[in-house]
């Protein structure tokens, strides 16, 4: 059926044309019934008489009308005659409209990725598998909602005459498209299995979802070629260039995305549901990332504001003890100075009485490094090395210490012996007792404020003590004997702190752990992110945690 712009079709008046493609043309029009605007798909003329066409025609609108789905286009009806379907007209620019203006940014492109998910996992959950899931079926709404369309298309057989379609969009030809050995989809998107012409399953959509994901955060097609069988034989041989993604991309991210499009769907992710959580975590830490950034540094500065006054969230390896252990320390003065006078810093450390390094802690005026070695008869005890002559001095007294960390000044050093805690000048001196029991906890770390308070890990939570000796007292209170409180780091500020709380039990409080705000003067704490990992705050404005194992400045 031929539609012409002004004239009614039922109670439909054609007010616009919207699209064509080699699956058919796209109208907008008005339901003069129900004053709403609709949008109107019908075959092209020359195929509207096709028996197979107008088959499949009624196959997309069943599916679609099984599918309820605040992310799936809706449809309202189907017109036998001509093969004309009755759809929810959905405003805004398709995907891929939105990709060629540019890469979208990680807090665009997951929120988008995640509705797509939802909308696939909702057809699924059916047994409906989209086949043609690509940038140019996805709408993006104004106000960020997305909308999956054409669930059923991939179905259709090609048009005659199709080749002048780009390539990277046209979906390839078959005589009959339900048989086993025919292929269907869209070159850029489809499978290597859907390549072949195997049977599919809906990991064929899990692929495709890899790959449009991959070119939002890109940029650029994960295949392409300048034929249809140039890309094809590229899904099917090639390897998609993780290098081309941005640098900040999450590790969960590059996971998701190589699990998505491994080639041989035995080894790819089974099920879109496991991808959706996985964004959800991701988009989670993100919301978290900006939550500890406004608590620790307080709300986000107008534009030209220092870098001093802003929060660059980095998540560094947990190896770093370990390559210091190994002989390499590779790091930044953290300083009290100007940001413009910090620089970086790479140090050697070969302790020549032999034995391993361990437990280095980095002065905050950035000039020596506090470590754990053992001497000539095996001893381990606390040693100090000046950075900028590079020599190490033991410091007598501190035998058998661990866990060392500095006073605000960097003139002295605190450290656990035992179930005691106590400090010693850098410069070497007598060791004085702080407190003498602070309890099984004491391999989880303490932190010394400004004002002459540390605090440490206890069994029953974070307790704060003088730091010239006295009584302990309660920073904060376990919610119940499978938790604990470690890492205590105070902020510069002297009166907030972080700390990282963990749950021993698998309980459904496990979603409460992670790294948290709390402050001298209020029981209140924040959770600021889900990571368990000890994290400190450094100049000029750095938050260091480690997450999943790794991770770079």
């Amino acid at each position: 059926m031929a539609l012409t712009l002004g004239t009614r079709v039922g109670v439909y008046d054609i007010t616009a044309a919207i699209g064509e493609g080699g699956m058919g043309q796209v109208y907008r029009a008005t339901d003069a019934r129900l004053k709403r605007q609709v949008a109107i798909k019908v075959l092209p003329p020359s195929l509207a008489t096709d028996a197979d066409r107008l088959a499949r025609f009624q196959r997309e609108a069943e599916v679609l009308a099984s599918l309820s789905h605040p992310n799936i286009a809706a449809i309202y009806g189907l017109e036998e005659s001509g093969g004309m379907t009755v759809m929810e007209l959905v405003e805004g620019d398709d995907l891929s409209q939105r990709i060629a203006r540019g890469a979208l940014p990680l807090d665009e492109a997951l929120p988008i990725a995640k509705q797509i998910a939802e909308a696939l996992e909702a057809a699924h959950e059916q047994g409906i598998i989209h086949r043609d899931l690509k940038p140019a079926s996805i709408k993006v709404r104004g106000d960020g909602a997305v909308k999956v369309l054409d669930f059923g298309l991939a179905k259709a057989m090609d048009p005659a005459g199709a080749s002048a379609v780009n390539a990277a969009n046209s979906p390839t030809l078959t005589a009959d498209a339900t048989g086993l050995g025919m292929i269907i989809g869209t070159a850029a998107y489809m499978a290597p299995e859907q390549a072949k012409g195997k049977a599919v399953d809906k990991r064929a959509d899990i692929w495709a979802f890899g790959v449009v994901l991959d070119e939002m955060l890109a940029g650029r097609s994960a295949f392409s070629g300048e034929t249809v069988t140039d890309i094809i034989a590229a899904v099917v041989t090639r390897d998609a260039d993780w290098t081309a993604l941005p640098a900040a991309t999450p590790a969960s991210i590059r996971r998701v995305l190589a699990r998505c499009l491994e080639k041989d769907p035995k080894r790819r992710v089974r099920d879109i549901d496991d991808v959706r959580f996985e964004i959800d975590e991701t988009i989670a830490r993100g919301s978290s990332d900006a939550r500890c950034a406004e608590l620790v540094s307080g709300p986000a500065r107008p534009a030209g504001a220092t870098l001093a006054g802003k929060l660059a969230w980095t998540v560094v390896g947990a190896t770093l003890a370990a390559a210091l252990a190994a002989g390499l320390v590779w790091t930044g003065v953290w300083s009290r100075s100007r940001p413009s006078e910090s620089r970086p810093l790479r140090v050697s450390i070969v302790h020549t009485e032999g034995g391993e390094v361990a437990a280095p802690a980095i002065s905050p005026d950035g000039g020596r490094v506090a470590y754990r070695a053992r001497r000539g008869d095996g001893m381990p005890l606390l040693w100090v090395r000046d950075l900028a002559s590079g020599e190490s001095q033991s410091l007598p007294g501190t035998e058998d210490a661990t866990m060392p960390f500095w006073s605000p000044d960097s003139r002295d050093l605190g450290f656990f012996a035992g179930a005691a805690l106590k400090r010693v000048s850098a410069a070497g001196g007598p060791v004085r007792l702080v407190t003498a029991n602070v309890g099984p906890w004491t391999g989880y770390g303490a932190s010394w404020a400004g004002d002459g308070t540390i605090a440490v890990s206890g069994q029953a939570g974070l307790f704060r003590v003088p730091a010239d000796g006295g009584a302990m007292t309660a920073l904060t209170k376990l919610p119940s004997g499978d938790w604990a409180h470690f890492w205590p780091s105070f902020l510069p500020d002297g009166r907030r702190f972080l700390f990282t709380a963990k749950l021993w039990t698998r309980t459904a409080e496990a979603s409460e752990q992670g790294i948290y705000l709390g402050a001298l003067d209020s029981p209140k704490i924040d959770r600021l992110l889900p990571d368990l990992s000890s994290a400190v705050y450094a100049p000029p404005g750095y938050l260091v945690f480690a997450r999943e194992g790794g991770g770079a400045i």
